[in-house]
């Protein structure tokens, strides 16, 4: 269970890595305008906010790729992580678009899930 946990984890992260290339380099592009429905005044102006939120999914990735790095010892991080993820993606879904709830919550609460049970199997 604790390898399908960290596979879950590792996803995840591998997502925000994915998320930080949209949002650092692609933000201003045709690619990055259709992923987040944008037009191209908005992305333009909106670039370097895009960038500056691109890096903190960076760093979520960051986190969630090191406590799967941890094994075991790094369950805590993950739950921590996971958790930011969670409240990043409820966030996002209430206040910018309703697909950031499937697209980032949703695999961050099954990846929380996941490693919640995980530990409560031992």
């Amino acid at each position: 269970m604790h390898t399908i946990a960290s596979i879950a984890t590792a996803l995840v992260g591998i997502l925000h890595i994915y998320i930080l290339y949209l949002e650092m380099f692609l933000w201003d592009t045709p690619k990055g305008r259709k992923a987040f429905g944008l037009s191209a005044e908005f992305s333009a102006a909106s670039k370097v906010l895009a960038a500056n939120q691109g890096l903190y999914n960076g760093f979520l990735a960051a986190g969630l790729l090191w406590s799967v790095w941890l094994g075991a010892a790094g369950d805590h991080t993950k739950i921590f992580f996971l958790l930011c993820v969670l409240v990043a993606g409820v966030y996002g879904g209430l206040t910018a678009a309703r697909k950031i709830l499937y697209a980032q919550a949703l695999p961050g609460l099954i990846g929380l899930l996941l490693v919640l049970l995980a530990m409560a199997k031992g």
